[in-house]
């Protein structure tokens, strides 16, 4: 049986990313002052401006105006052509604190206690595959590799010629599946006016796409669009507005699974949105590091104000070696899923939420929640023999 998986990633110069990028950055000021910080935080950039908005509730006071004209800066904005730069760009700010009856809920527990209530109600999704040695799906994990190298080669001066924004996207083909090939390459890359479509389309493929992907996934029919449309000059928030939280299939698995709706940038961690997505992952990847299925699916579901997951549900997919019963009572053994035990245990308290943003937050090192949990895998293959 053949099959076409294709999954999208977009460069932190992407309008949307922008947004993302200084909302987490903000969350990472408040929490290195207050690690009890709740934070809400939306941004929408447009030509020549971004607007900051939503609930805050902190001992801190960072200057978020600086905030985002520092974010904007670093991710390469900084030349007045580009219709929006860190220096001219007008920057507006809204925040009230958070919702004393969302507040009630959470603030029930006493401080430090692992019964904090869910800040929401909502389903979060986590998974893991055998594909990668991320144990990441292939199609997505290859995009953000593609996306990643756009930046590097802008930043590096070996391509000088780009600008801050691009996407990229892949095909994968999957025989029986499994992995055979990559079908399709679209790397669309911004750039300054005056360079030769042809001259770039050589360099991306070159430059970026060759050293990137493995030549034994190309092949001889795999189809390469490289800027399609012939012209991409104008981008970031002067070519369209950016918001938080419209790349959530980005950030998370590129459309392989399901995915529960909520965002994750600009969100503390009682938000479960992102503290439970973040558990959710990390459970999965030690359920597939184990053996104990080729690709895993877990669900959990949580109610505002309670700390309990109001469900907890495992999905194989028909590669499990164990029932996917057995293996729900494993996560419900082996892992507390209340909200204050994750934060906790995953230390989301930290200012850790910037270098998040661009490139996936599942399938990196240096995160937490892409660490196995080597007890809990221990005693899963102890079921396994």
């Amino acid at each position: 049986m053949r099959k076409f998986l294709t999954s999208e990633s977009v460069t932190e110069g992407h309008p949307d990313k922008i947004c993302d990028f200084v909302a987490d950055s903000i969350l990472d000021a408040l929490l290195n002052e207050d690690p009890k910080s709740r934070s809400a935080v939306e941004v929408t950039a447009e030509p020549g401006a971004m607007h900051i908005m939503g609930e805050i509730t902190s001992k801190a006071s960072p200057n978020f105006e600086k905030i985002a004209r520092r974010c904007i800066a670093k991710i390469g904005y900084t030349r007045p052509e580009y219709g929006f730069d860190a220096k001219s760009v007008n920057i507006t700010c809204s925040i009230h604190e958070q919702s004393p009856d969302i507040a009630m809920g959470v603030d029930a527990a006493a401080d430090g206690s692992k019964d904090v209530g869910a800040g929401d109600q909502g389903m979060m999704f986590g998974y893991a595959c055998d594909e990668t040695t991320e144990l990441m799906p292939l199609s997505i994990t290859l995009a953000h590799a593609l996306t990643c190298r756009l930046t590097e080669v802008r930043k590096s001066g070996l391509l000088p010629y780009l600008r801050p924004d691009g996407k990229a996207q892949v095909t994968v083909e999957y025989v029986d599946g499994a992995p055979r090939r990559v079908d399709t390459v679209v790397v669309s890359a911004q750039h300054d006016p005056d360079i030769d479509m042809k001259v770039l389309r050589k360099d991306i493929l070159e430059r970026v796409v060759f050293p990137v992907i493995d030549a034994k996934l190309l092949d001889e029919n795999t189809k390469y669009y490289i800027n399609p449309t012939g012209r991409f000059v104008l981008g970031g928030p002067a070519a369209d507005t950016g918001l938080t939280g419209r790349k959530i299939i980005c950030d998370t698995y590129g459309g392989i699974g399901h995915h529960g709706g909520g965002a994750f940038s600009g969100k503390d961690a009682t938000k479960v949105d992102r503290s439970a997505a973040y558990m959710a992952r990390h459970v999965a990847k030690t359920a597939v590091a184990a053996g104990a299925a080729k690709q895993l699916e877990l669900q959990l579901g949580y109610a505002i104000g309670v700390s309990e997951p109001v469900s907890v549900s495992v999905e194989t997919f028909g590669t499990g070696r164990l029932p996917d019963d057995v293996l729900c009572d494993w996560v419900r053994n082996c892992f507390d899923l209340r909200p204050g035990a994750i934060i906790q245990y995953l230390k989301l308290d930290s200012p850790i939420f910037a270098e998040t943003t661009n490139y996936g937050h599942f399938g990196r090192n240096g995160f937490p929640w892409e660490q196995v949990n080597e007890t809990a895998m221990d005693a899963l293959k102890m079921r396994l023999v």
